[in-house]
């Protein structure tokens, strides 16, 4: 058993180094603190990298979402499909639209949406699908695609991902990416909308900032927002992606440590991968069984936190938050998301760790494992 941690390890914490903060430096230096060579330069990049036509750079991933939903024309009177297993901006910004978010419950082995329960869903009123990319396990798209209706991609978890050899950013409708702190390609703040429709594109840059004229005039031809990414979080997000591969195969050598470390553990298991996808390996999730692994997942959080290792819970249901229990108050049961609730636990995974760090937490989860089953 290894020496017990004399510091906490933090969950998720940005890996970020002096390259960084040079390119920050280098940008206050500059002269543009707001969208300039730099934040054009990155959706440049980013679309080379997405394998997409066009990316826009906005304020955040909530702000991808909502101005790719406006961007298809998704209003009053609206419903939008999407899973329940999300951060809560995947519901809100379809709120924010004036439409409906309509849960459909998950797939058992990787949360994401299921499929084949879509269809029964569809109504006059259901003018798009919202898949989210669980973890970085691409949803299954094909059968989606093939509904015919707009899909727009909440990909804030798949930067890195492919669906059975596609880059997620040039296959459906839209793909909307987080630059968030804790993100693969992370710059604290920020966000991308890739897609392969000129008129999308053009939607979205009329209405992240008023377009300018010659200098001396601008115009305004939509009623728009002010989500327009700084060149300040580009720069990071330049370096980050320079940075993507040698961070992707750190994530991989720590999955591989979970994956190892944790195999035989009664009652916990990795949300399922799919050997036909490339997974961005940006959570590594469990479910905790609490009548085989003697505890529930809350407990076994708490316990480790006392073994000074950080955890988070990716995700709790929306439909049963607050809020939208008591807006949707008829919203059907969704047993599978219910249950994935009250059962995942993320583990620590960042470039910044080290293998040893994650050693730690592999054995924080066992001895608590022992403590629980004994």
């Amino acid at each position: 058993m290894r020496p017990p941690r004399s510091t906490k390890l933090g969950f998720q914490p940005p890996a970020i180094g002096e390259e960084e903060i040079a390119a920050v430096v280098e940008t206050l230096r500059s002269g543009w603190l707001t969208s300039g060579p730099r934040a054009a330069l990155l959706e440049e990049r980013m679309a080379e990298y997405l394998e997409a036509d066009h990316v826009l750079a906005v304020t955040s991933g909530t702000a991808a979402l909502h101005l790719a939903l406006l961007a298809v024309g998704i209003g009053p009177g609206d419903e939008v499909i999407t899973s329940p297993i999300t951060w809560p901006a995947t519901a809100n910004v379809i709120e924010h639209c004036g439409a409906t978010p309509i849960f459909c419950d998950v797939r058992e082995g990787d949360l994401n949406i299921d499929p084949a329960l879509i269809p029964a869903l569809v109504t006059e009123r259901t003018k798009a699908i919202m898949p989210v990319h669980l973890a970085g396990q691409p949803a299954d798209l094909d059968p989606i695609l093939a509904l015919g209706l707009p899909v727009i991609e909440d990909a804030a978890h798949a930067a890195e991902s492919r669906y059975r050899g596609r880059k997620v950013g040039g296959i459906s409708t839209a793909a909307c990416f987080s630059l968030y702190a804790t993100k693969n390609i992370a710059a604290g703040e920020g966000g991308l909308v890739a897609t392969n429709s000129g008129d999308i594109a053009d939607a979205i840059r009329n209405m992240r900032l008023t377009r300018r004229g010659d200098g001396s005039l601008y115009d305004q031809v939509s009623a728009g927002f002010k989500a327009n990414l700084s060149d300040v979080l580009a720069a990071i997000a330049l370096v980050q992606l320079e940075r993507v591969e040698a961070h992707a195969a750190i994530r991989e050598r720590q999955f591989r440590l979970y994956d190892e470390g944790l195999a035989g553990l009664d009652g916990i298991a990795p949300l399922e991968r799919d050997p036909r996808d490339t997974h961005a390996l940006h959570l590594y999730a469990v479910r905790i069984d609490a009548s085989a692994a003697g505890a529930t997942r809350d407990a076994y959080q708490q316990a480790l936190s006392g073994e000074l290792i950080a955890t988070s819970i990716h995700f709790l249901p929306v439909h049963r938050l607050t809020w939208f229990r008591e807006r949707y108050p008829d919203q059907p049961r969704l047993p599978v998301a219910e249950r994935a609730g009250d059962e995942v636990l993320s583990l620590p995974l960042s470039p910044s760790h080290s293998d040893e760090d994650i050693l730690d937490a592999v054995d924080a989860v066992c001895h608590v494992h022992a403590r629980f089953t004994a």
